[in-house]
């Protein structure tokens, strides 16, 4: 079993990492998650977050794809049955990666209090139709209207618009409160959840839904765990979280640099 499983992790790795699209790589990554048994996916992924732990750089690469897979709408089956899985047969690394910690919030309001709905030029209230199109304009000025729409579907066709730039999606993940159902739309959006400073937007944001902060925190680099592991601001069990990666990590200086683009180098 124990060279079976290697063998498969590296299998999958390499499948992986032969796909150049990030999209392509997240739809074959969910695509095999939905094919493979429970047991044998379960085994597949432990290893391969053991290696990314040791920062085995292919394996810290592929796991981009992996954590944007199970951060996809419509993964939760998936990723309960592994949960129950790795439970059962004490799949550390995988727990790490696919913990739900207790009491985290599902997608909602995260307590933000609600703001208002952008408005024509007469003041009538915009309809979602409407704002949802607006999002998707080549027109500078047009977005500036939408970044604070409280609707996650406006996020999404911002986040698919050309003009937006980091910058803009790191004030929106660092919001103050925040939403969580629109911080999960950054968090599915591969173009440009993994940037690093997205990324630890994020997971410092207490109101991202702390399963997928908890993904996200497994491919953060060491200074980057420990900043968040001393945040106060940061719920505990993502903290918690952060410093059993670190206590598997190796010095600072043995860690890959990260390029903008989040890829491992």
């Amino acid at each position: 079993m124990p060279m079976d499983r290697s063998r498969r992790a590296a299998s999958l790795v390499r499948a992986i990492l032969s796909l150049g699209d990030g999209g392509l790589r997240v739809a074959y990554v969910a695509s095999v998650a939905r094919a493979l048994d429970t047991a044998a996916l379960a085994q597949v992924l432990d290893e391969m977050c053991e290696r990314a732990e040791k920062t085995e750089t292919q394996s810290r690469e592929a796991l981009i794809a992996i954590v944007d897979a199970l951060n996809a709408e419509g993964m939760e089956p998936v990723t309960q049955a592994l949960r129950l899985h790795a439970a059962s047969e004490c799949l550390l690394a995988l727990d790490r990666l696919i913990r739900q910690p207790i009491g985290s919030q599902r997608a909602g309001s995260g307590g933000r209090k609600r703001e208002v709905v952008p408005a024509d030029a007469k003041g009538r209230p915009l309809t979602l139709g409407e704002r949802k199109s607006l999002a998707r304009r080549p027109d500078r000025s047009t977005l500036q209207r939408l970044f604070a729409d409280p609707h996650p579907a406006v996020m999404r066709g911002l986040l698919q618009n050309p003009l937006l730039t980091e910058d803009d999606v790191v004030r929106f993940a660092a919001q103050r409160p925040g939403r969580s159902d629109v911080l999960a739309e950054i968090a599915r959006a591969v173009r440009w959840a993994h940037r690093p400073r997205v990324r630890m937007a994020l997971v410092m944001n207490a109101a991202t839904p702390a399963e997928m902060a908890v993904r996200i925190a497994v491919l953060l680099l060491r200074p980057e765990l420990a900043l968040v592991a001393r945040s106060p601001a940061v719920p505990a069990a993502v903290r918690a979280v952060c410093i059993e990666h670190l206590e598997r990590r190796l010095p600072v200086k043995r860690e890959r640099s990260e390029g903008r683009d989040g890829q491992i180098h």
